[in-house]
């Protein structure tokens, strides 16, 4: 069986091969994986077989292991998405900015600003401009124009609460009100 540093090739090929898997674990997302599983399938194959086959047809078996073993090992990284939702490592456009909702970091006026959005990405942070008048840091906003750029237009979303949203929130404080005046007359709660 052929050599390499005194090593049999089939069994280098093993220690590659988990070399490059256990790599894998430090820097996730396929870089390593595809290949360490390549290598250390044509090094198991070639430490099973090698000694059966001719020593000069052992190259060509172990490059024909190689070849179908990757491919496999590619296919099944990219069917089964072990690394998380399909398409969600694409970089989108700014214009799937819009809708979105975070918080003020830093105040927020009509030329200044910052917000952190939720599921913003990498970095969620993005400079903001206030659509109308100023926005308090630590309130919640909504992206109404990503601008193209590093420069989002937000509004309070406080300011797109309708007639409903204001029913439901008296409703509420009446419910409140009426809680605690039982509270205070010492009745207890209906069932």
């Amino acid at each position: 069986m052929a050599e390499l540093f005194g090593l049999s090739v089939p069994f280098l090929l093993v220690l590659i091969g988990a070399a490059l898997m256990v790599m894998e674990a430090f820097a996730p997302g396929a870089h390593f994986i595809v290949v360490g599983i390549a290598l250390l399938a044509a090094g198991l194959a070639g430490l099973l077989v090698g000694p059966l086959l001719p020593a000069a047809a052992l190259p060509l078996v172990l490059a024909a292991i190689v070849l179908v073993a990757g491919g496999t090992a590619l296919y099944g990284y990219r069917q089964f998405d072990f690394y998380g939702g399909k398409g969600s490592g694409k970089t989108s456009d700014s214009a799937s900015l819009q809708g979105k909702t975070g918080r003020v970091t830093r105040h927020v006026t009509k030329g200044d600003g910052e917000v952190k959005l939720e599921s913003g990405g990498f970095n969620p942070y993005y400079q903001a401009r206030a659509l109308d008048g100023e926005i308090a840091e630590g309130e919640e906003v909504m992206v109404v124009d990503p601008g193209g750029g590093n420069v989002l237009t937000v509004e309070s979303v406080s300011a797109f609460e309708d007639g409903i949203d204001r029913e439901l929130a008296a409703d509420r404080n009446r419910r409140g009100e009426d809680r605690e005046e039982r509270d205070r007359d010492g009745e207890t709660e209906p069932a």
